[in-house]
């Protein structure tokens, strides 16, 4: 416990001054923390949630809560998700077993501290003893803090940062509806602040919920634009965890198998949302990709598209598509080994072009990206985007990279502000061609 603490520690301290961004002491000291971060992924352990998957893995889950002791749970959703009566399939099975439960469906995307508060004086209120998220990544990551919280007999604010807690969270099940964040297999959970809507990390291997259940047939019911930019989150998951300087070959599994499946299964889920098979294979390919960036860690598809969420209000999904196609090309020389190797082992390359150069073979799968974009008609514009925002953005993106991430290519503001530029441009030309 010593050894984490001190990892910790030097993981939180303000090592790095995102005035210079430029200068030849901000990259070796980003390297540093990288270097950090890896030590910090693999002293600590971090759990894996036991995985139910199915028809039927709702009930089994909700088997292994009422095993493991829970008798009042605190179900955790939004209102769109209640409004459908999309947990009616815990509550009803919940019912069944004479277990008793309150649902707080007022989780918003990108939830903020209030929100998680008040789901916190709820949890108490009810005496719950246990904790089943339902819905996406926001409603999972609220979860997450809320059971943390009342773990910690604290406000969520006191999680911010890496290792704060003192004691385990409340016993967490997650069932995600979505196949985007992966977040039923991470130690983080992002908040946001009330009044500038920043976003805030809290990272502990205690968050990695207990179990999550895989339903397919909860995931059906996905409008196709949902389906398309959660798609291309667990898409960028993959990629950033592959081309990342912490990967191994563990994270190298779950990264390539992520984007193998999304590859394959992402255009048919978008065209028939009923296709359960691929539903059931995306929110798989979801779950290897939280896996995978776990220890391997992100990168600037996430940092920039975290800021272009504050700022411009964008779905997070639809902004790791919009910035993903960018920050490849601009990591294309660093990193056209590893991604041929990716290709190969995934089957992107085409038949005939096993011959040819790794860097032909990396234009390619990055080719190949943008044409799934293309073809889930995500929109590309970014309203309201000012080139007086790029400064403020370029600094964010580039310390939240400098303090979480092993980049392959670590950026200066001038090239962050460069591809802001470039999503501006496209995003004018699209509005304008409509």
């Amino acid at each position: 416990m010593k050894k984490q603490n001190s990892i910790a520690k030097l993981v939180n301290n303000k090592l790095v001054n995102t005035n210079g961004l430029q200068n030849v002491g901000y990259l070796a000291v980003a390297k540093t923390r990288a270097k950090v971060l890896k030590a910090f992924a693999y002293v600590v352990p971090i759990r894996r949630p036991m995985l139910f998957v199915g028809e039927s893995s709702c009930e089994e889950l909700c088997d292994m809560a009422i095993n493991e002791g829970s008798t009042n749970v605190f179900i955790v959703t939004d209102a769109v998700l209640n409004k459908l009566g999309i947990p009616a399939k815990v509550t009803d099975y919940l019912d069944s077993k004479n277990i008793s439960y309150k649902v707080y469906d007022g989780i918003t995307p990108d939830p903020t501290f209030k929100v998680v508060e008040e789901g916190l004086r709820k949890s108490i209120d009810a005496e719950c003893d246990s904790i089943i998220a339902i819905g996406g990544g926001s409603v999972i990551d609220a979860a997450k803090m809320i059971a943390m919280s009342q773990g910690n007999s604290c406000r969520p604010q006191q999680l911010i940062g890496i290792l704060k807690a003192r004691k385990p969270s409340m016993p967490l099940y997650c069932i995600p509806t979505t196949a985007g964040t992966g977040s039923e297999a991470t130690l983080g959970a992002v908040v946001s602040d009330d009044k500038t809507h920043q976003k805030a990390l809290s990272i502990d291997p205690r968050m990695v919920p207990l179990a999550a259940a895989i339903d397919p047939v909860i995931m059906k019911g996905m409008p196709a634009h949902i389906t398309a930019d959660t798609g291309i989150d667990v898409l960028t998951h993959a990629l950033e965890a592959w081309m990342s300087a912490n990967a191994s070959v563990e994270t190298d599994y779950y990264a390539a198998s992520a984007v193998k499946s999304v590859m394959q299964n992402l255009p048919l889920v978008y065209k028939d949302g009923g296709n359960l098979k691929a539903r059931e294979a995306m929110g798989i390919a979801a779950h290897y990709g939280g896996i995978a960036f776990n220890k391997a860690g992100l990168g600037y598809v996430h940092a920039i598209a975290h800021q272009l969420g504050a700022y411009y209000s964008i779905p997070h999904g639809r902004a790791n598509a919009i910035v993903l196609p960018y920050v490849l090309d601009v990591n294309r020389q660093g990193s056209k080994k590893r991604l041929a190797e990716l290709a190969r082992k995934t089957g992107m390359v085409k038949s005939g072009q096993a011959s040819k150069s790794d860097a032909e073979i990396a234009d390619d799968l990055i080719a190949q990206v943008r044409e799934l974009i293309a073809a889930l008609n995500i929109d590309p514009t970014v309203k309201g985007m000012q080139s007086s925002d790029f400064d403020k953005i370029a600094k964010a993106a580039a310390k939240e990279v400098s303090d979480t991430y092993a980049v392959p290519t670590y950026l200066s503001a001038s090239e962050i502000k460069a591809i802001l530029t470039k999503i501006q441009q496209a995003s004018d030309e699209y509005t304008a061609g409509k």
